[in-house]
């Protein structure tokens, strides 16, 4: 079985590899060959060098392609662009790749001690909390030491999530 990649799905993808303000670029880019820099920079009421700026993280990423055509009144050279959707897919994986591997990367969960303010404002290493005399430095709450075992729990649980969505891309 293999997982579609929905609109959700496509822009999380782009958000973490180009940032958030992106999207609005590619929903005019989806769907479409070869549109001018010029007319994507109209069509957003953004400035030419932001867009440009936008499209070449877009281009670092590998999820657009242009050519580019010499104007030949101005002798200018235009850049026209095209979103490459099928490259989501290996970004997506890659992402979720990344991520599962973070998350095996359990040995800081087991070697130290850490400590959470009551309101969860902050999370702390002994030696953090030693220094603030176990006391929030947010609310000035008393901190109360992490369950080992709950944490542990949770990163097994959002790995074998992780596989199971890996395995069902494929």
């Amino acid at each position: 079985m293999v997982i579609r990649l929905t609109e959700k799905k496509i822009e999380e993808v782009v958000k973490f590899a180009c940032g958030a303000d992106v999207i609005p670029l590619i929903k005019k880019l989806k769907g479409k060959e070869n549109i001018s820099e010029f007319r994507l920079a109209e069509q957003l009421k953004e400035d030419i060098k932001r867009v440009r700026n936008i499209l070449y993280r877009l281009y670092g990423a590998n999820l657009v392609e242009f050519i580019r055509k010499k104007d030949k009144k101005k002798g200018w050279y235009i850049y026209y662009w095209t979103f490459k959707q099928d490259q989501i897919r290996y970004l997506y994986r890659r992402i979720k790749e990344e991520q599962l591997d973070k998350l095996k990367d359990v040995s800081d969960e087991t070697e130290k001690q850490f400590f959470m303010c009551v309101n969860k404002c902050v999370r702390m290493d002994f030696e953090q909390a030693v220094g603030f005399e176990y006391r929030c430095p947010e609310c000035g709450e008393l901190t109360q030491q992490e369950s080992i075992t709950e944490k542990l729990d949770e990163k097994y649980r959002q790995i074998k999530e992780l596989e199971c969505e890996l395995k069902e891309l494929g």
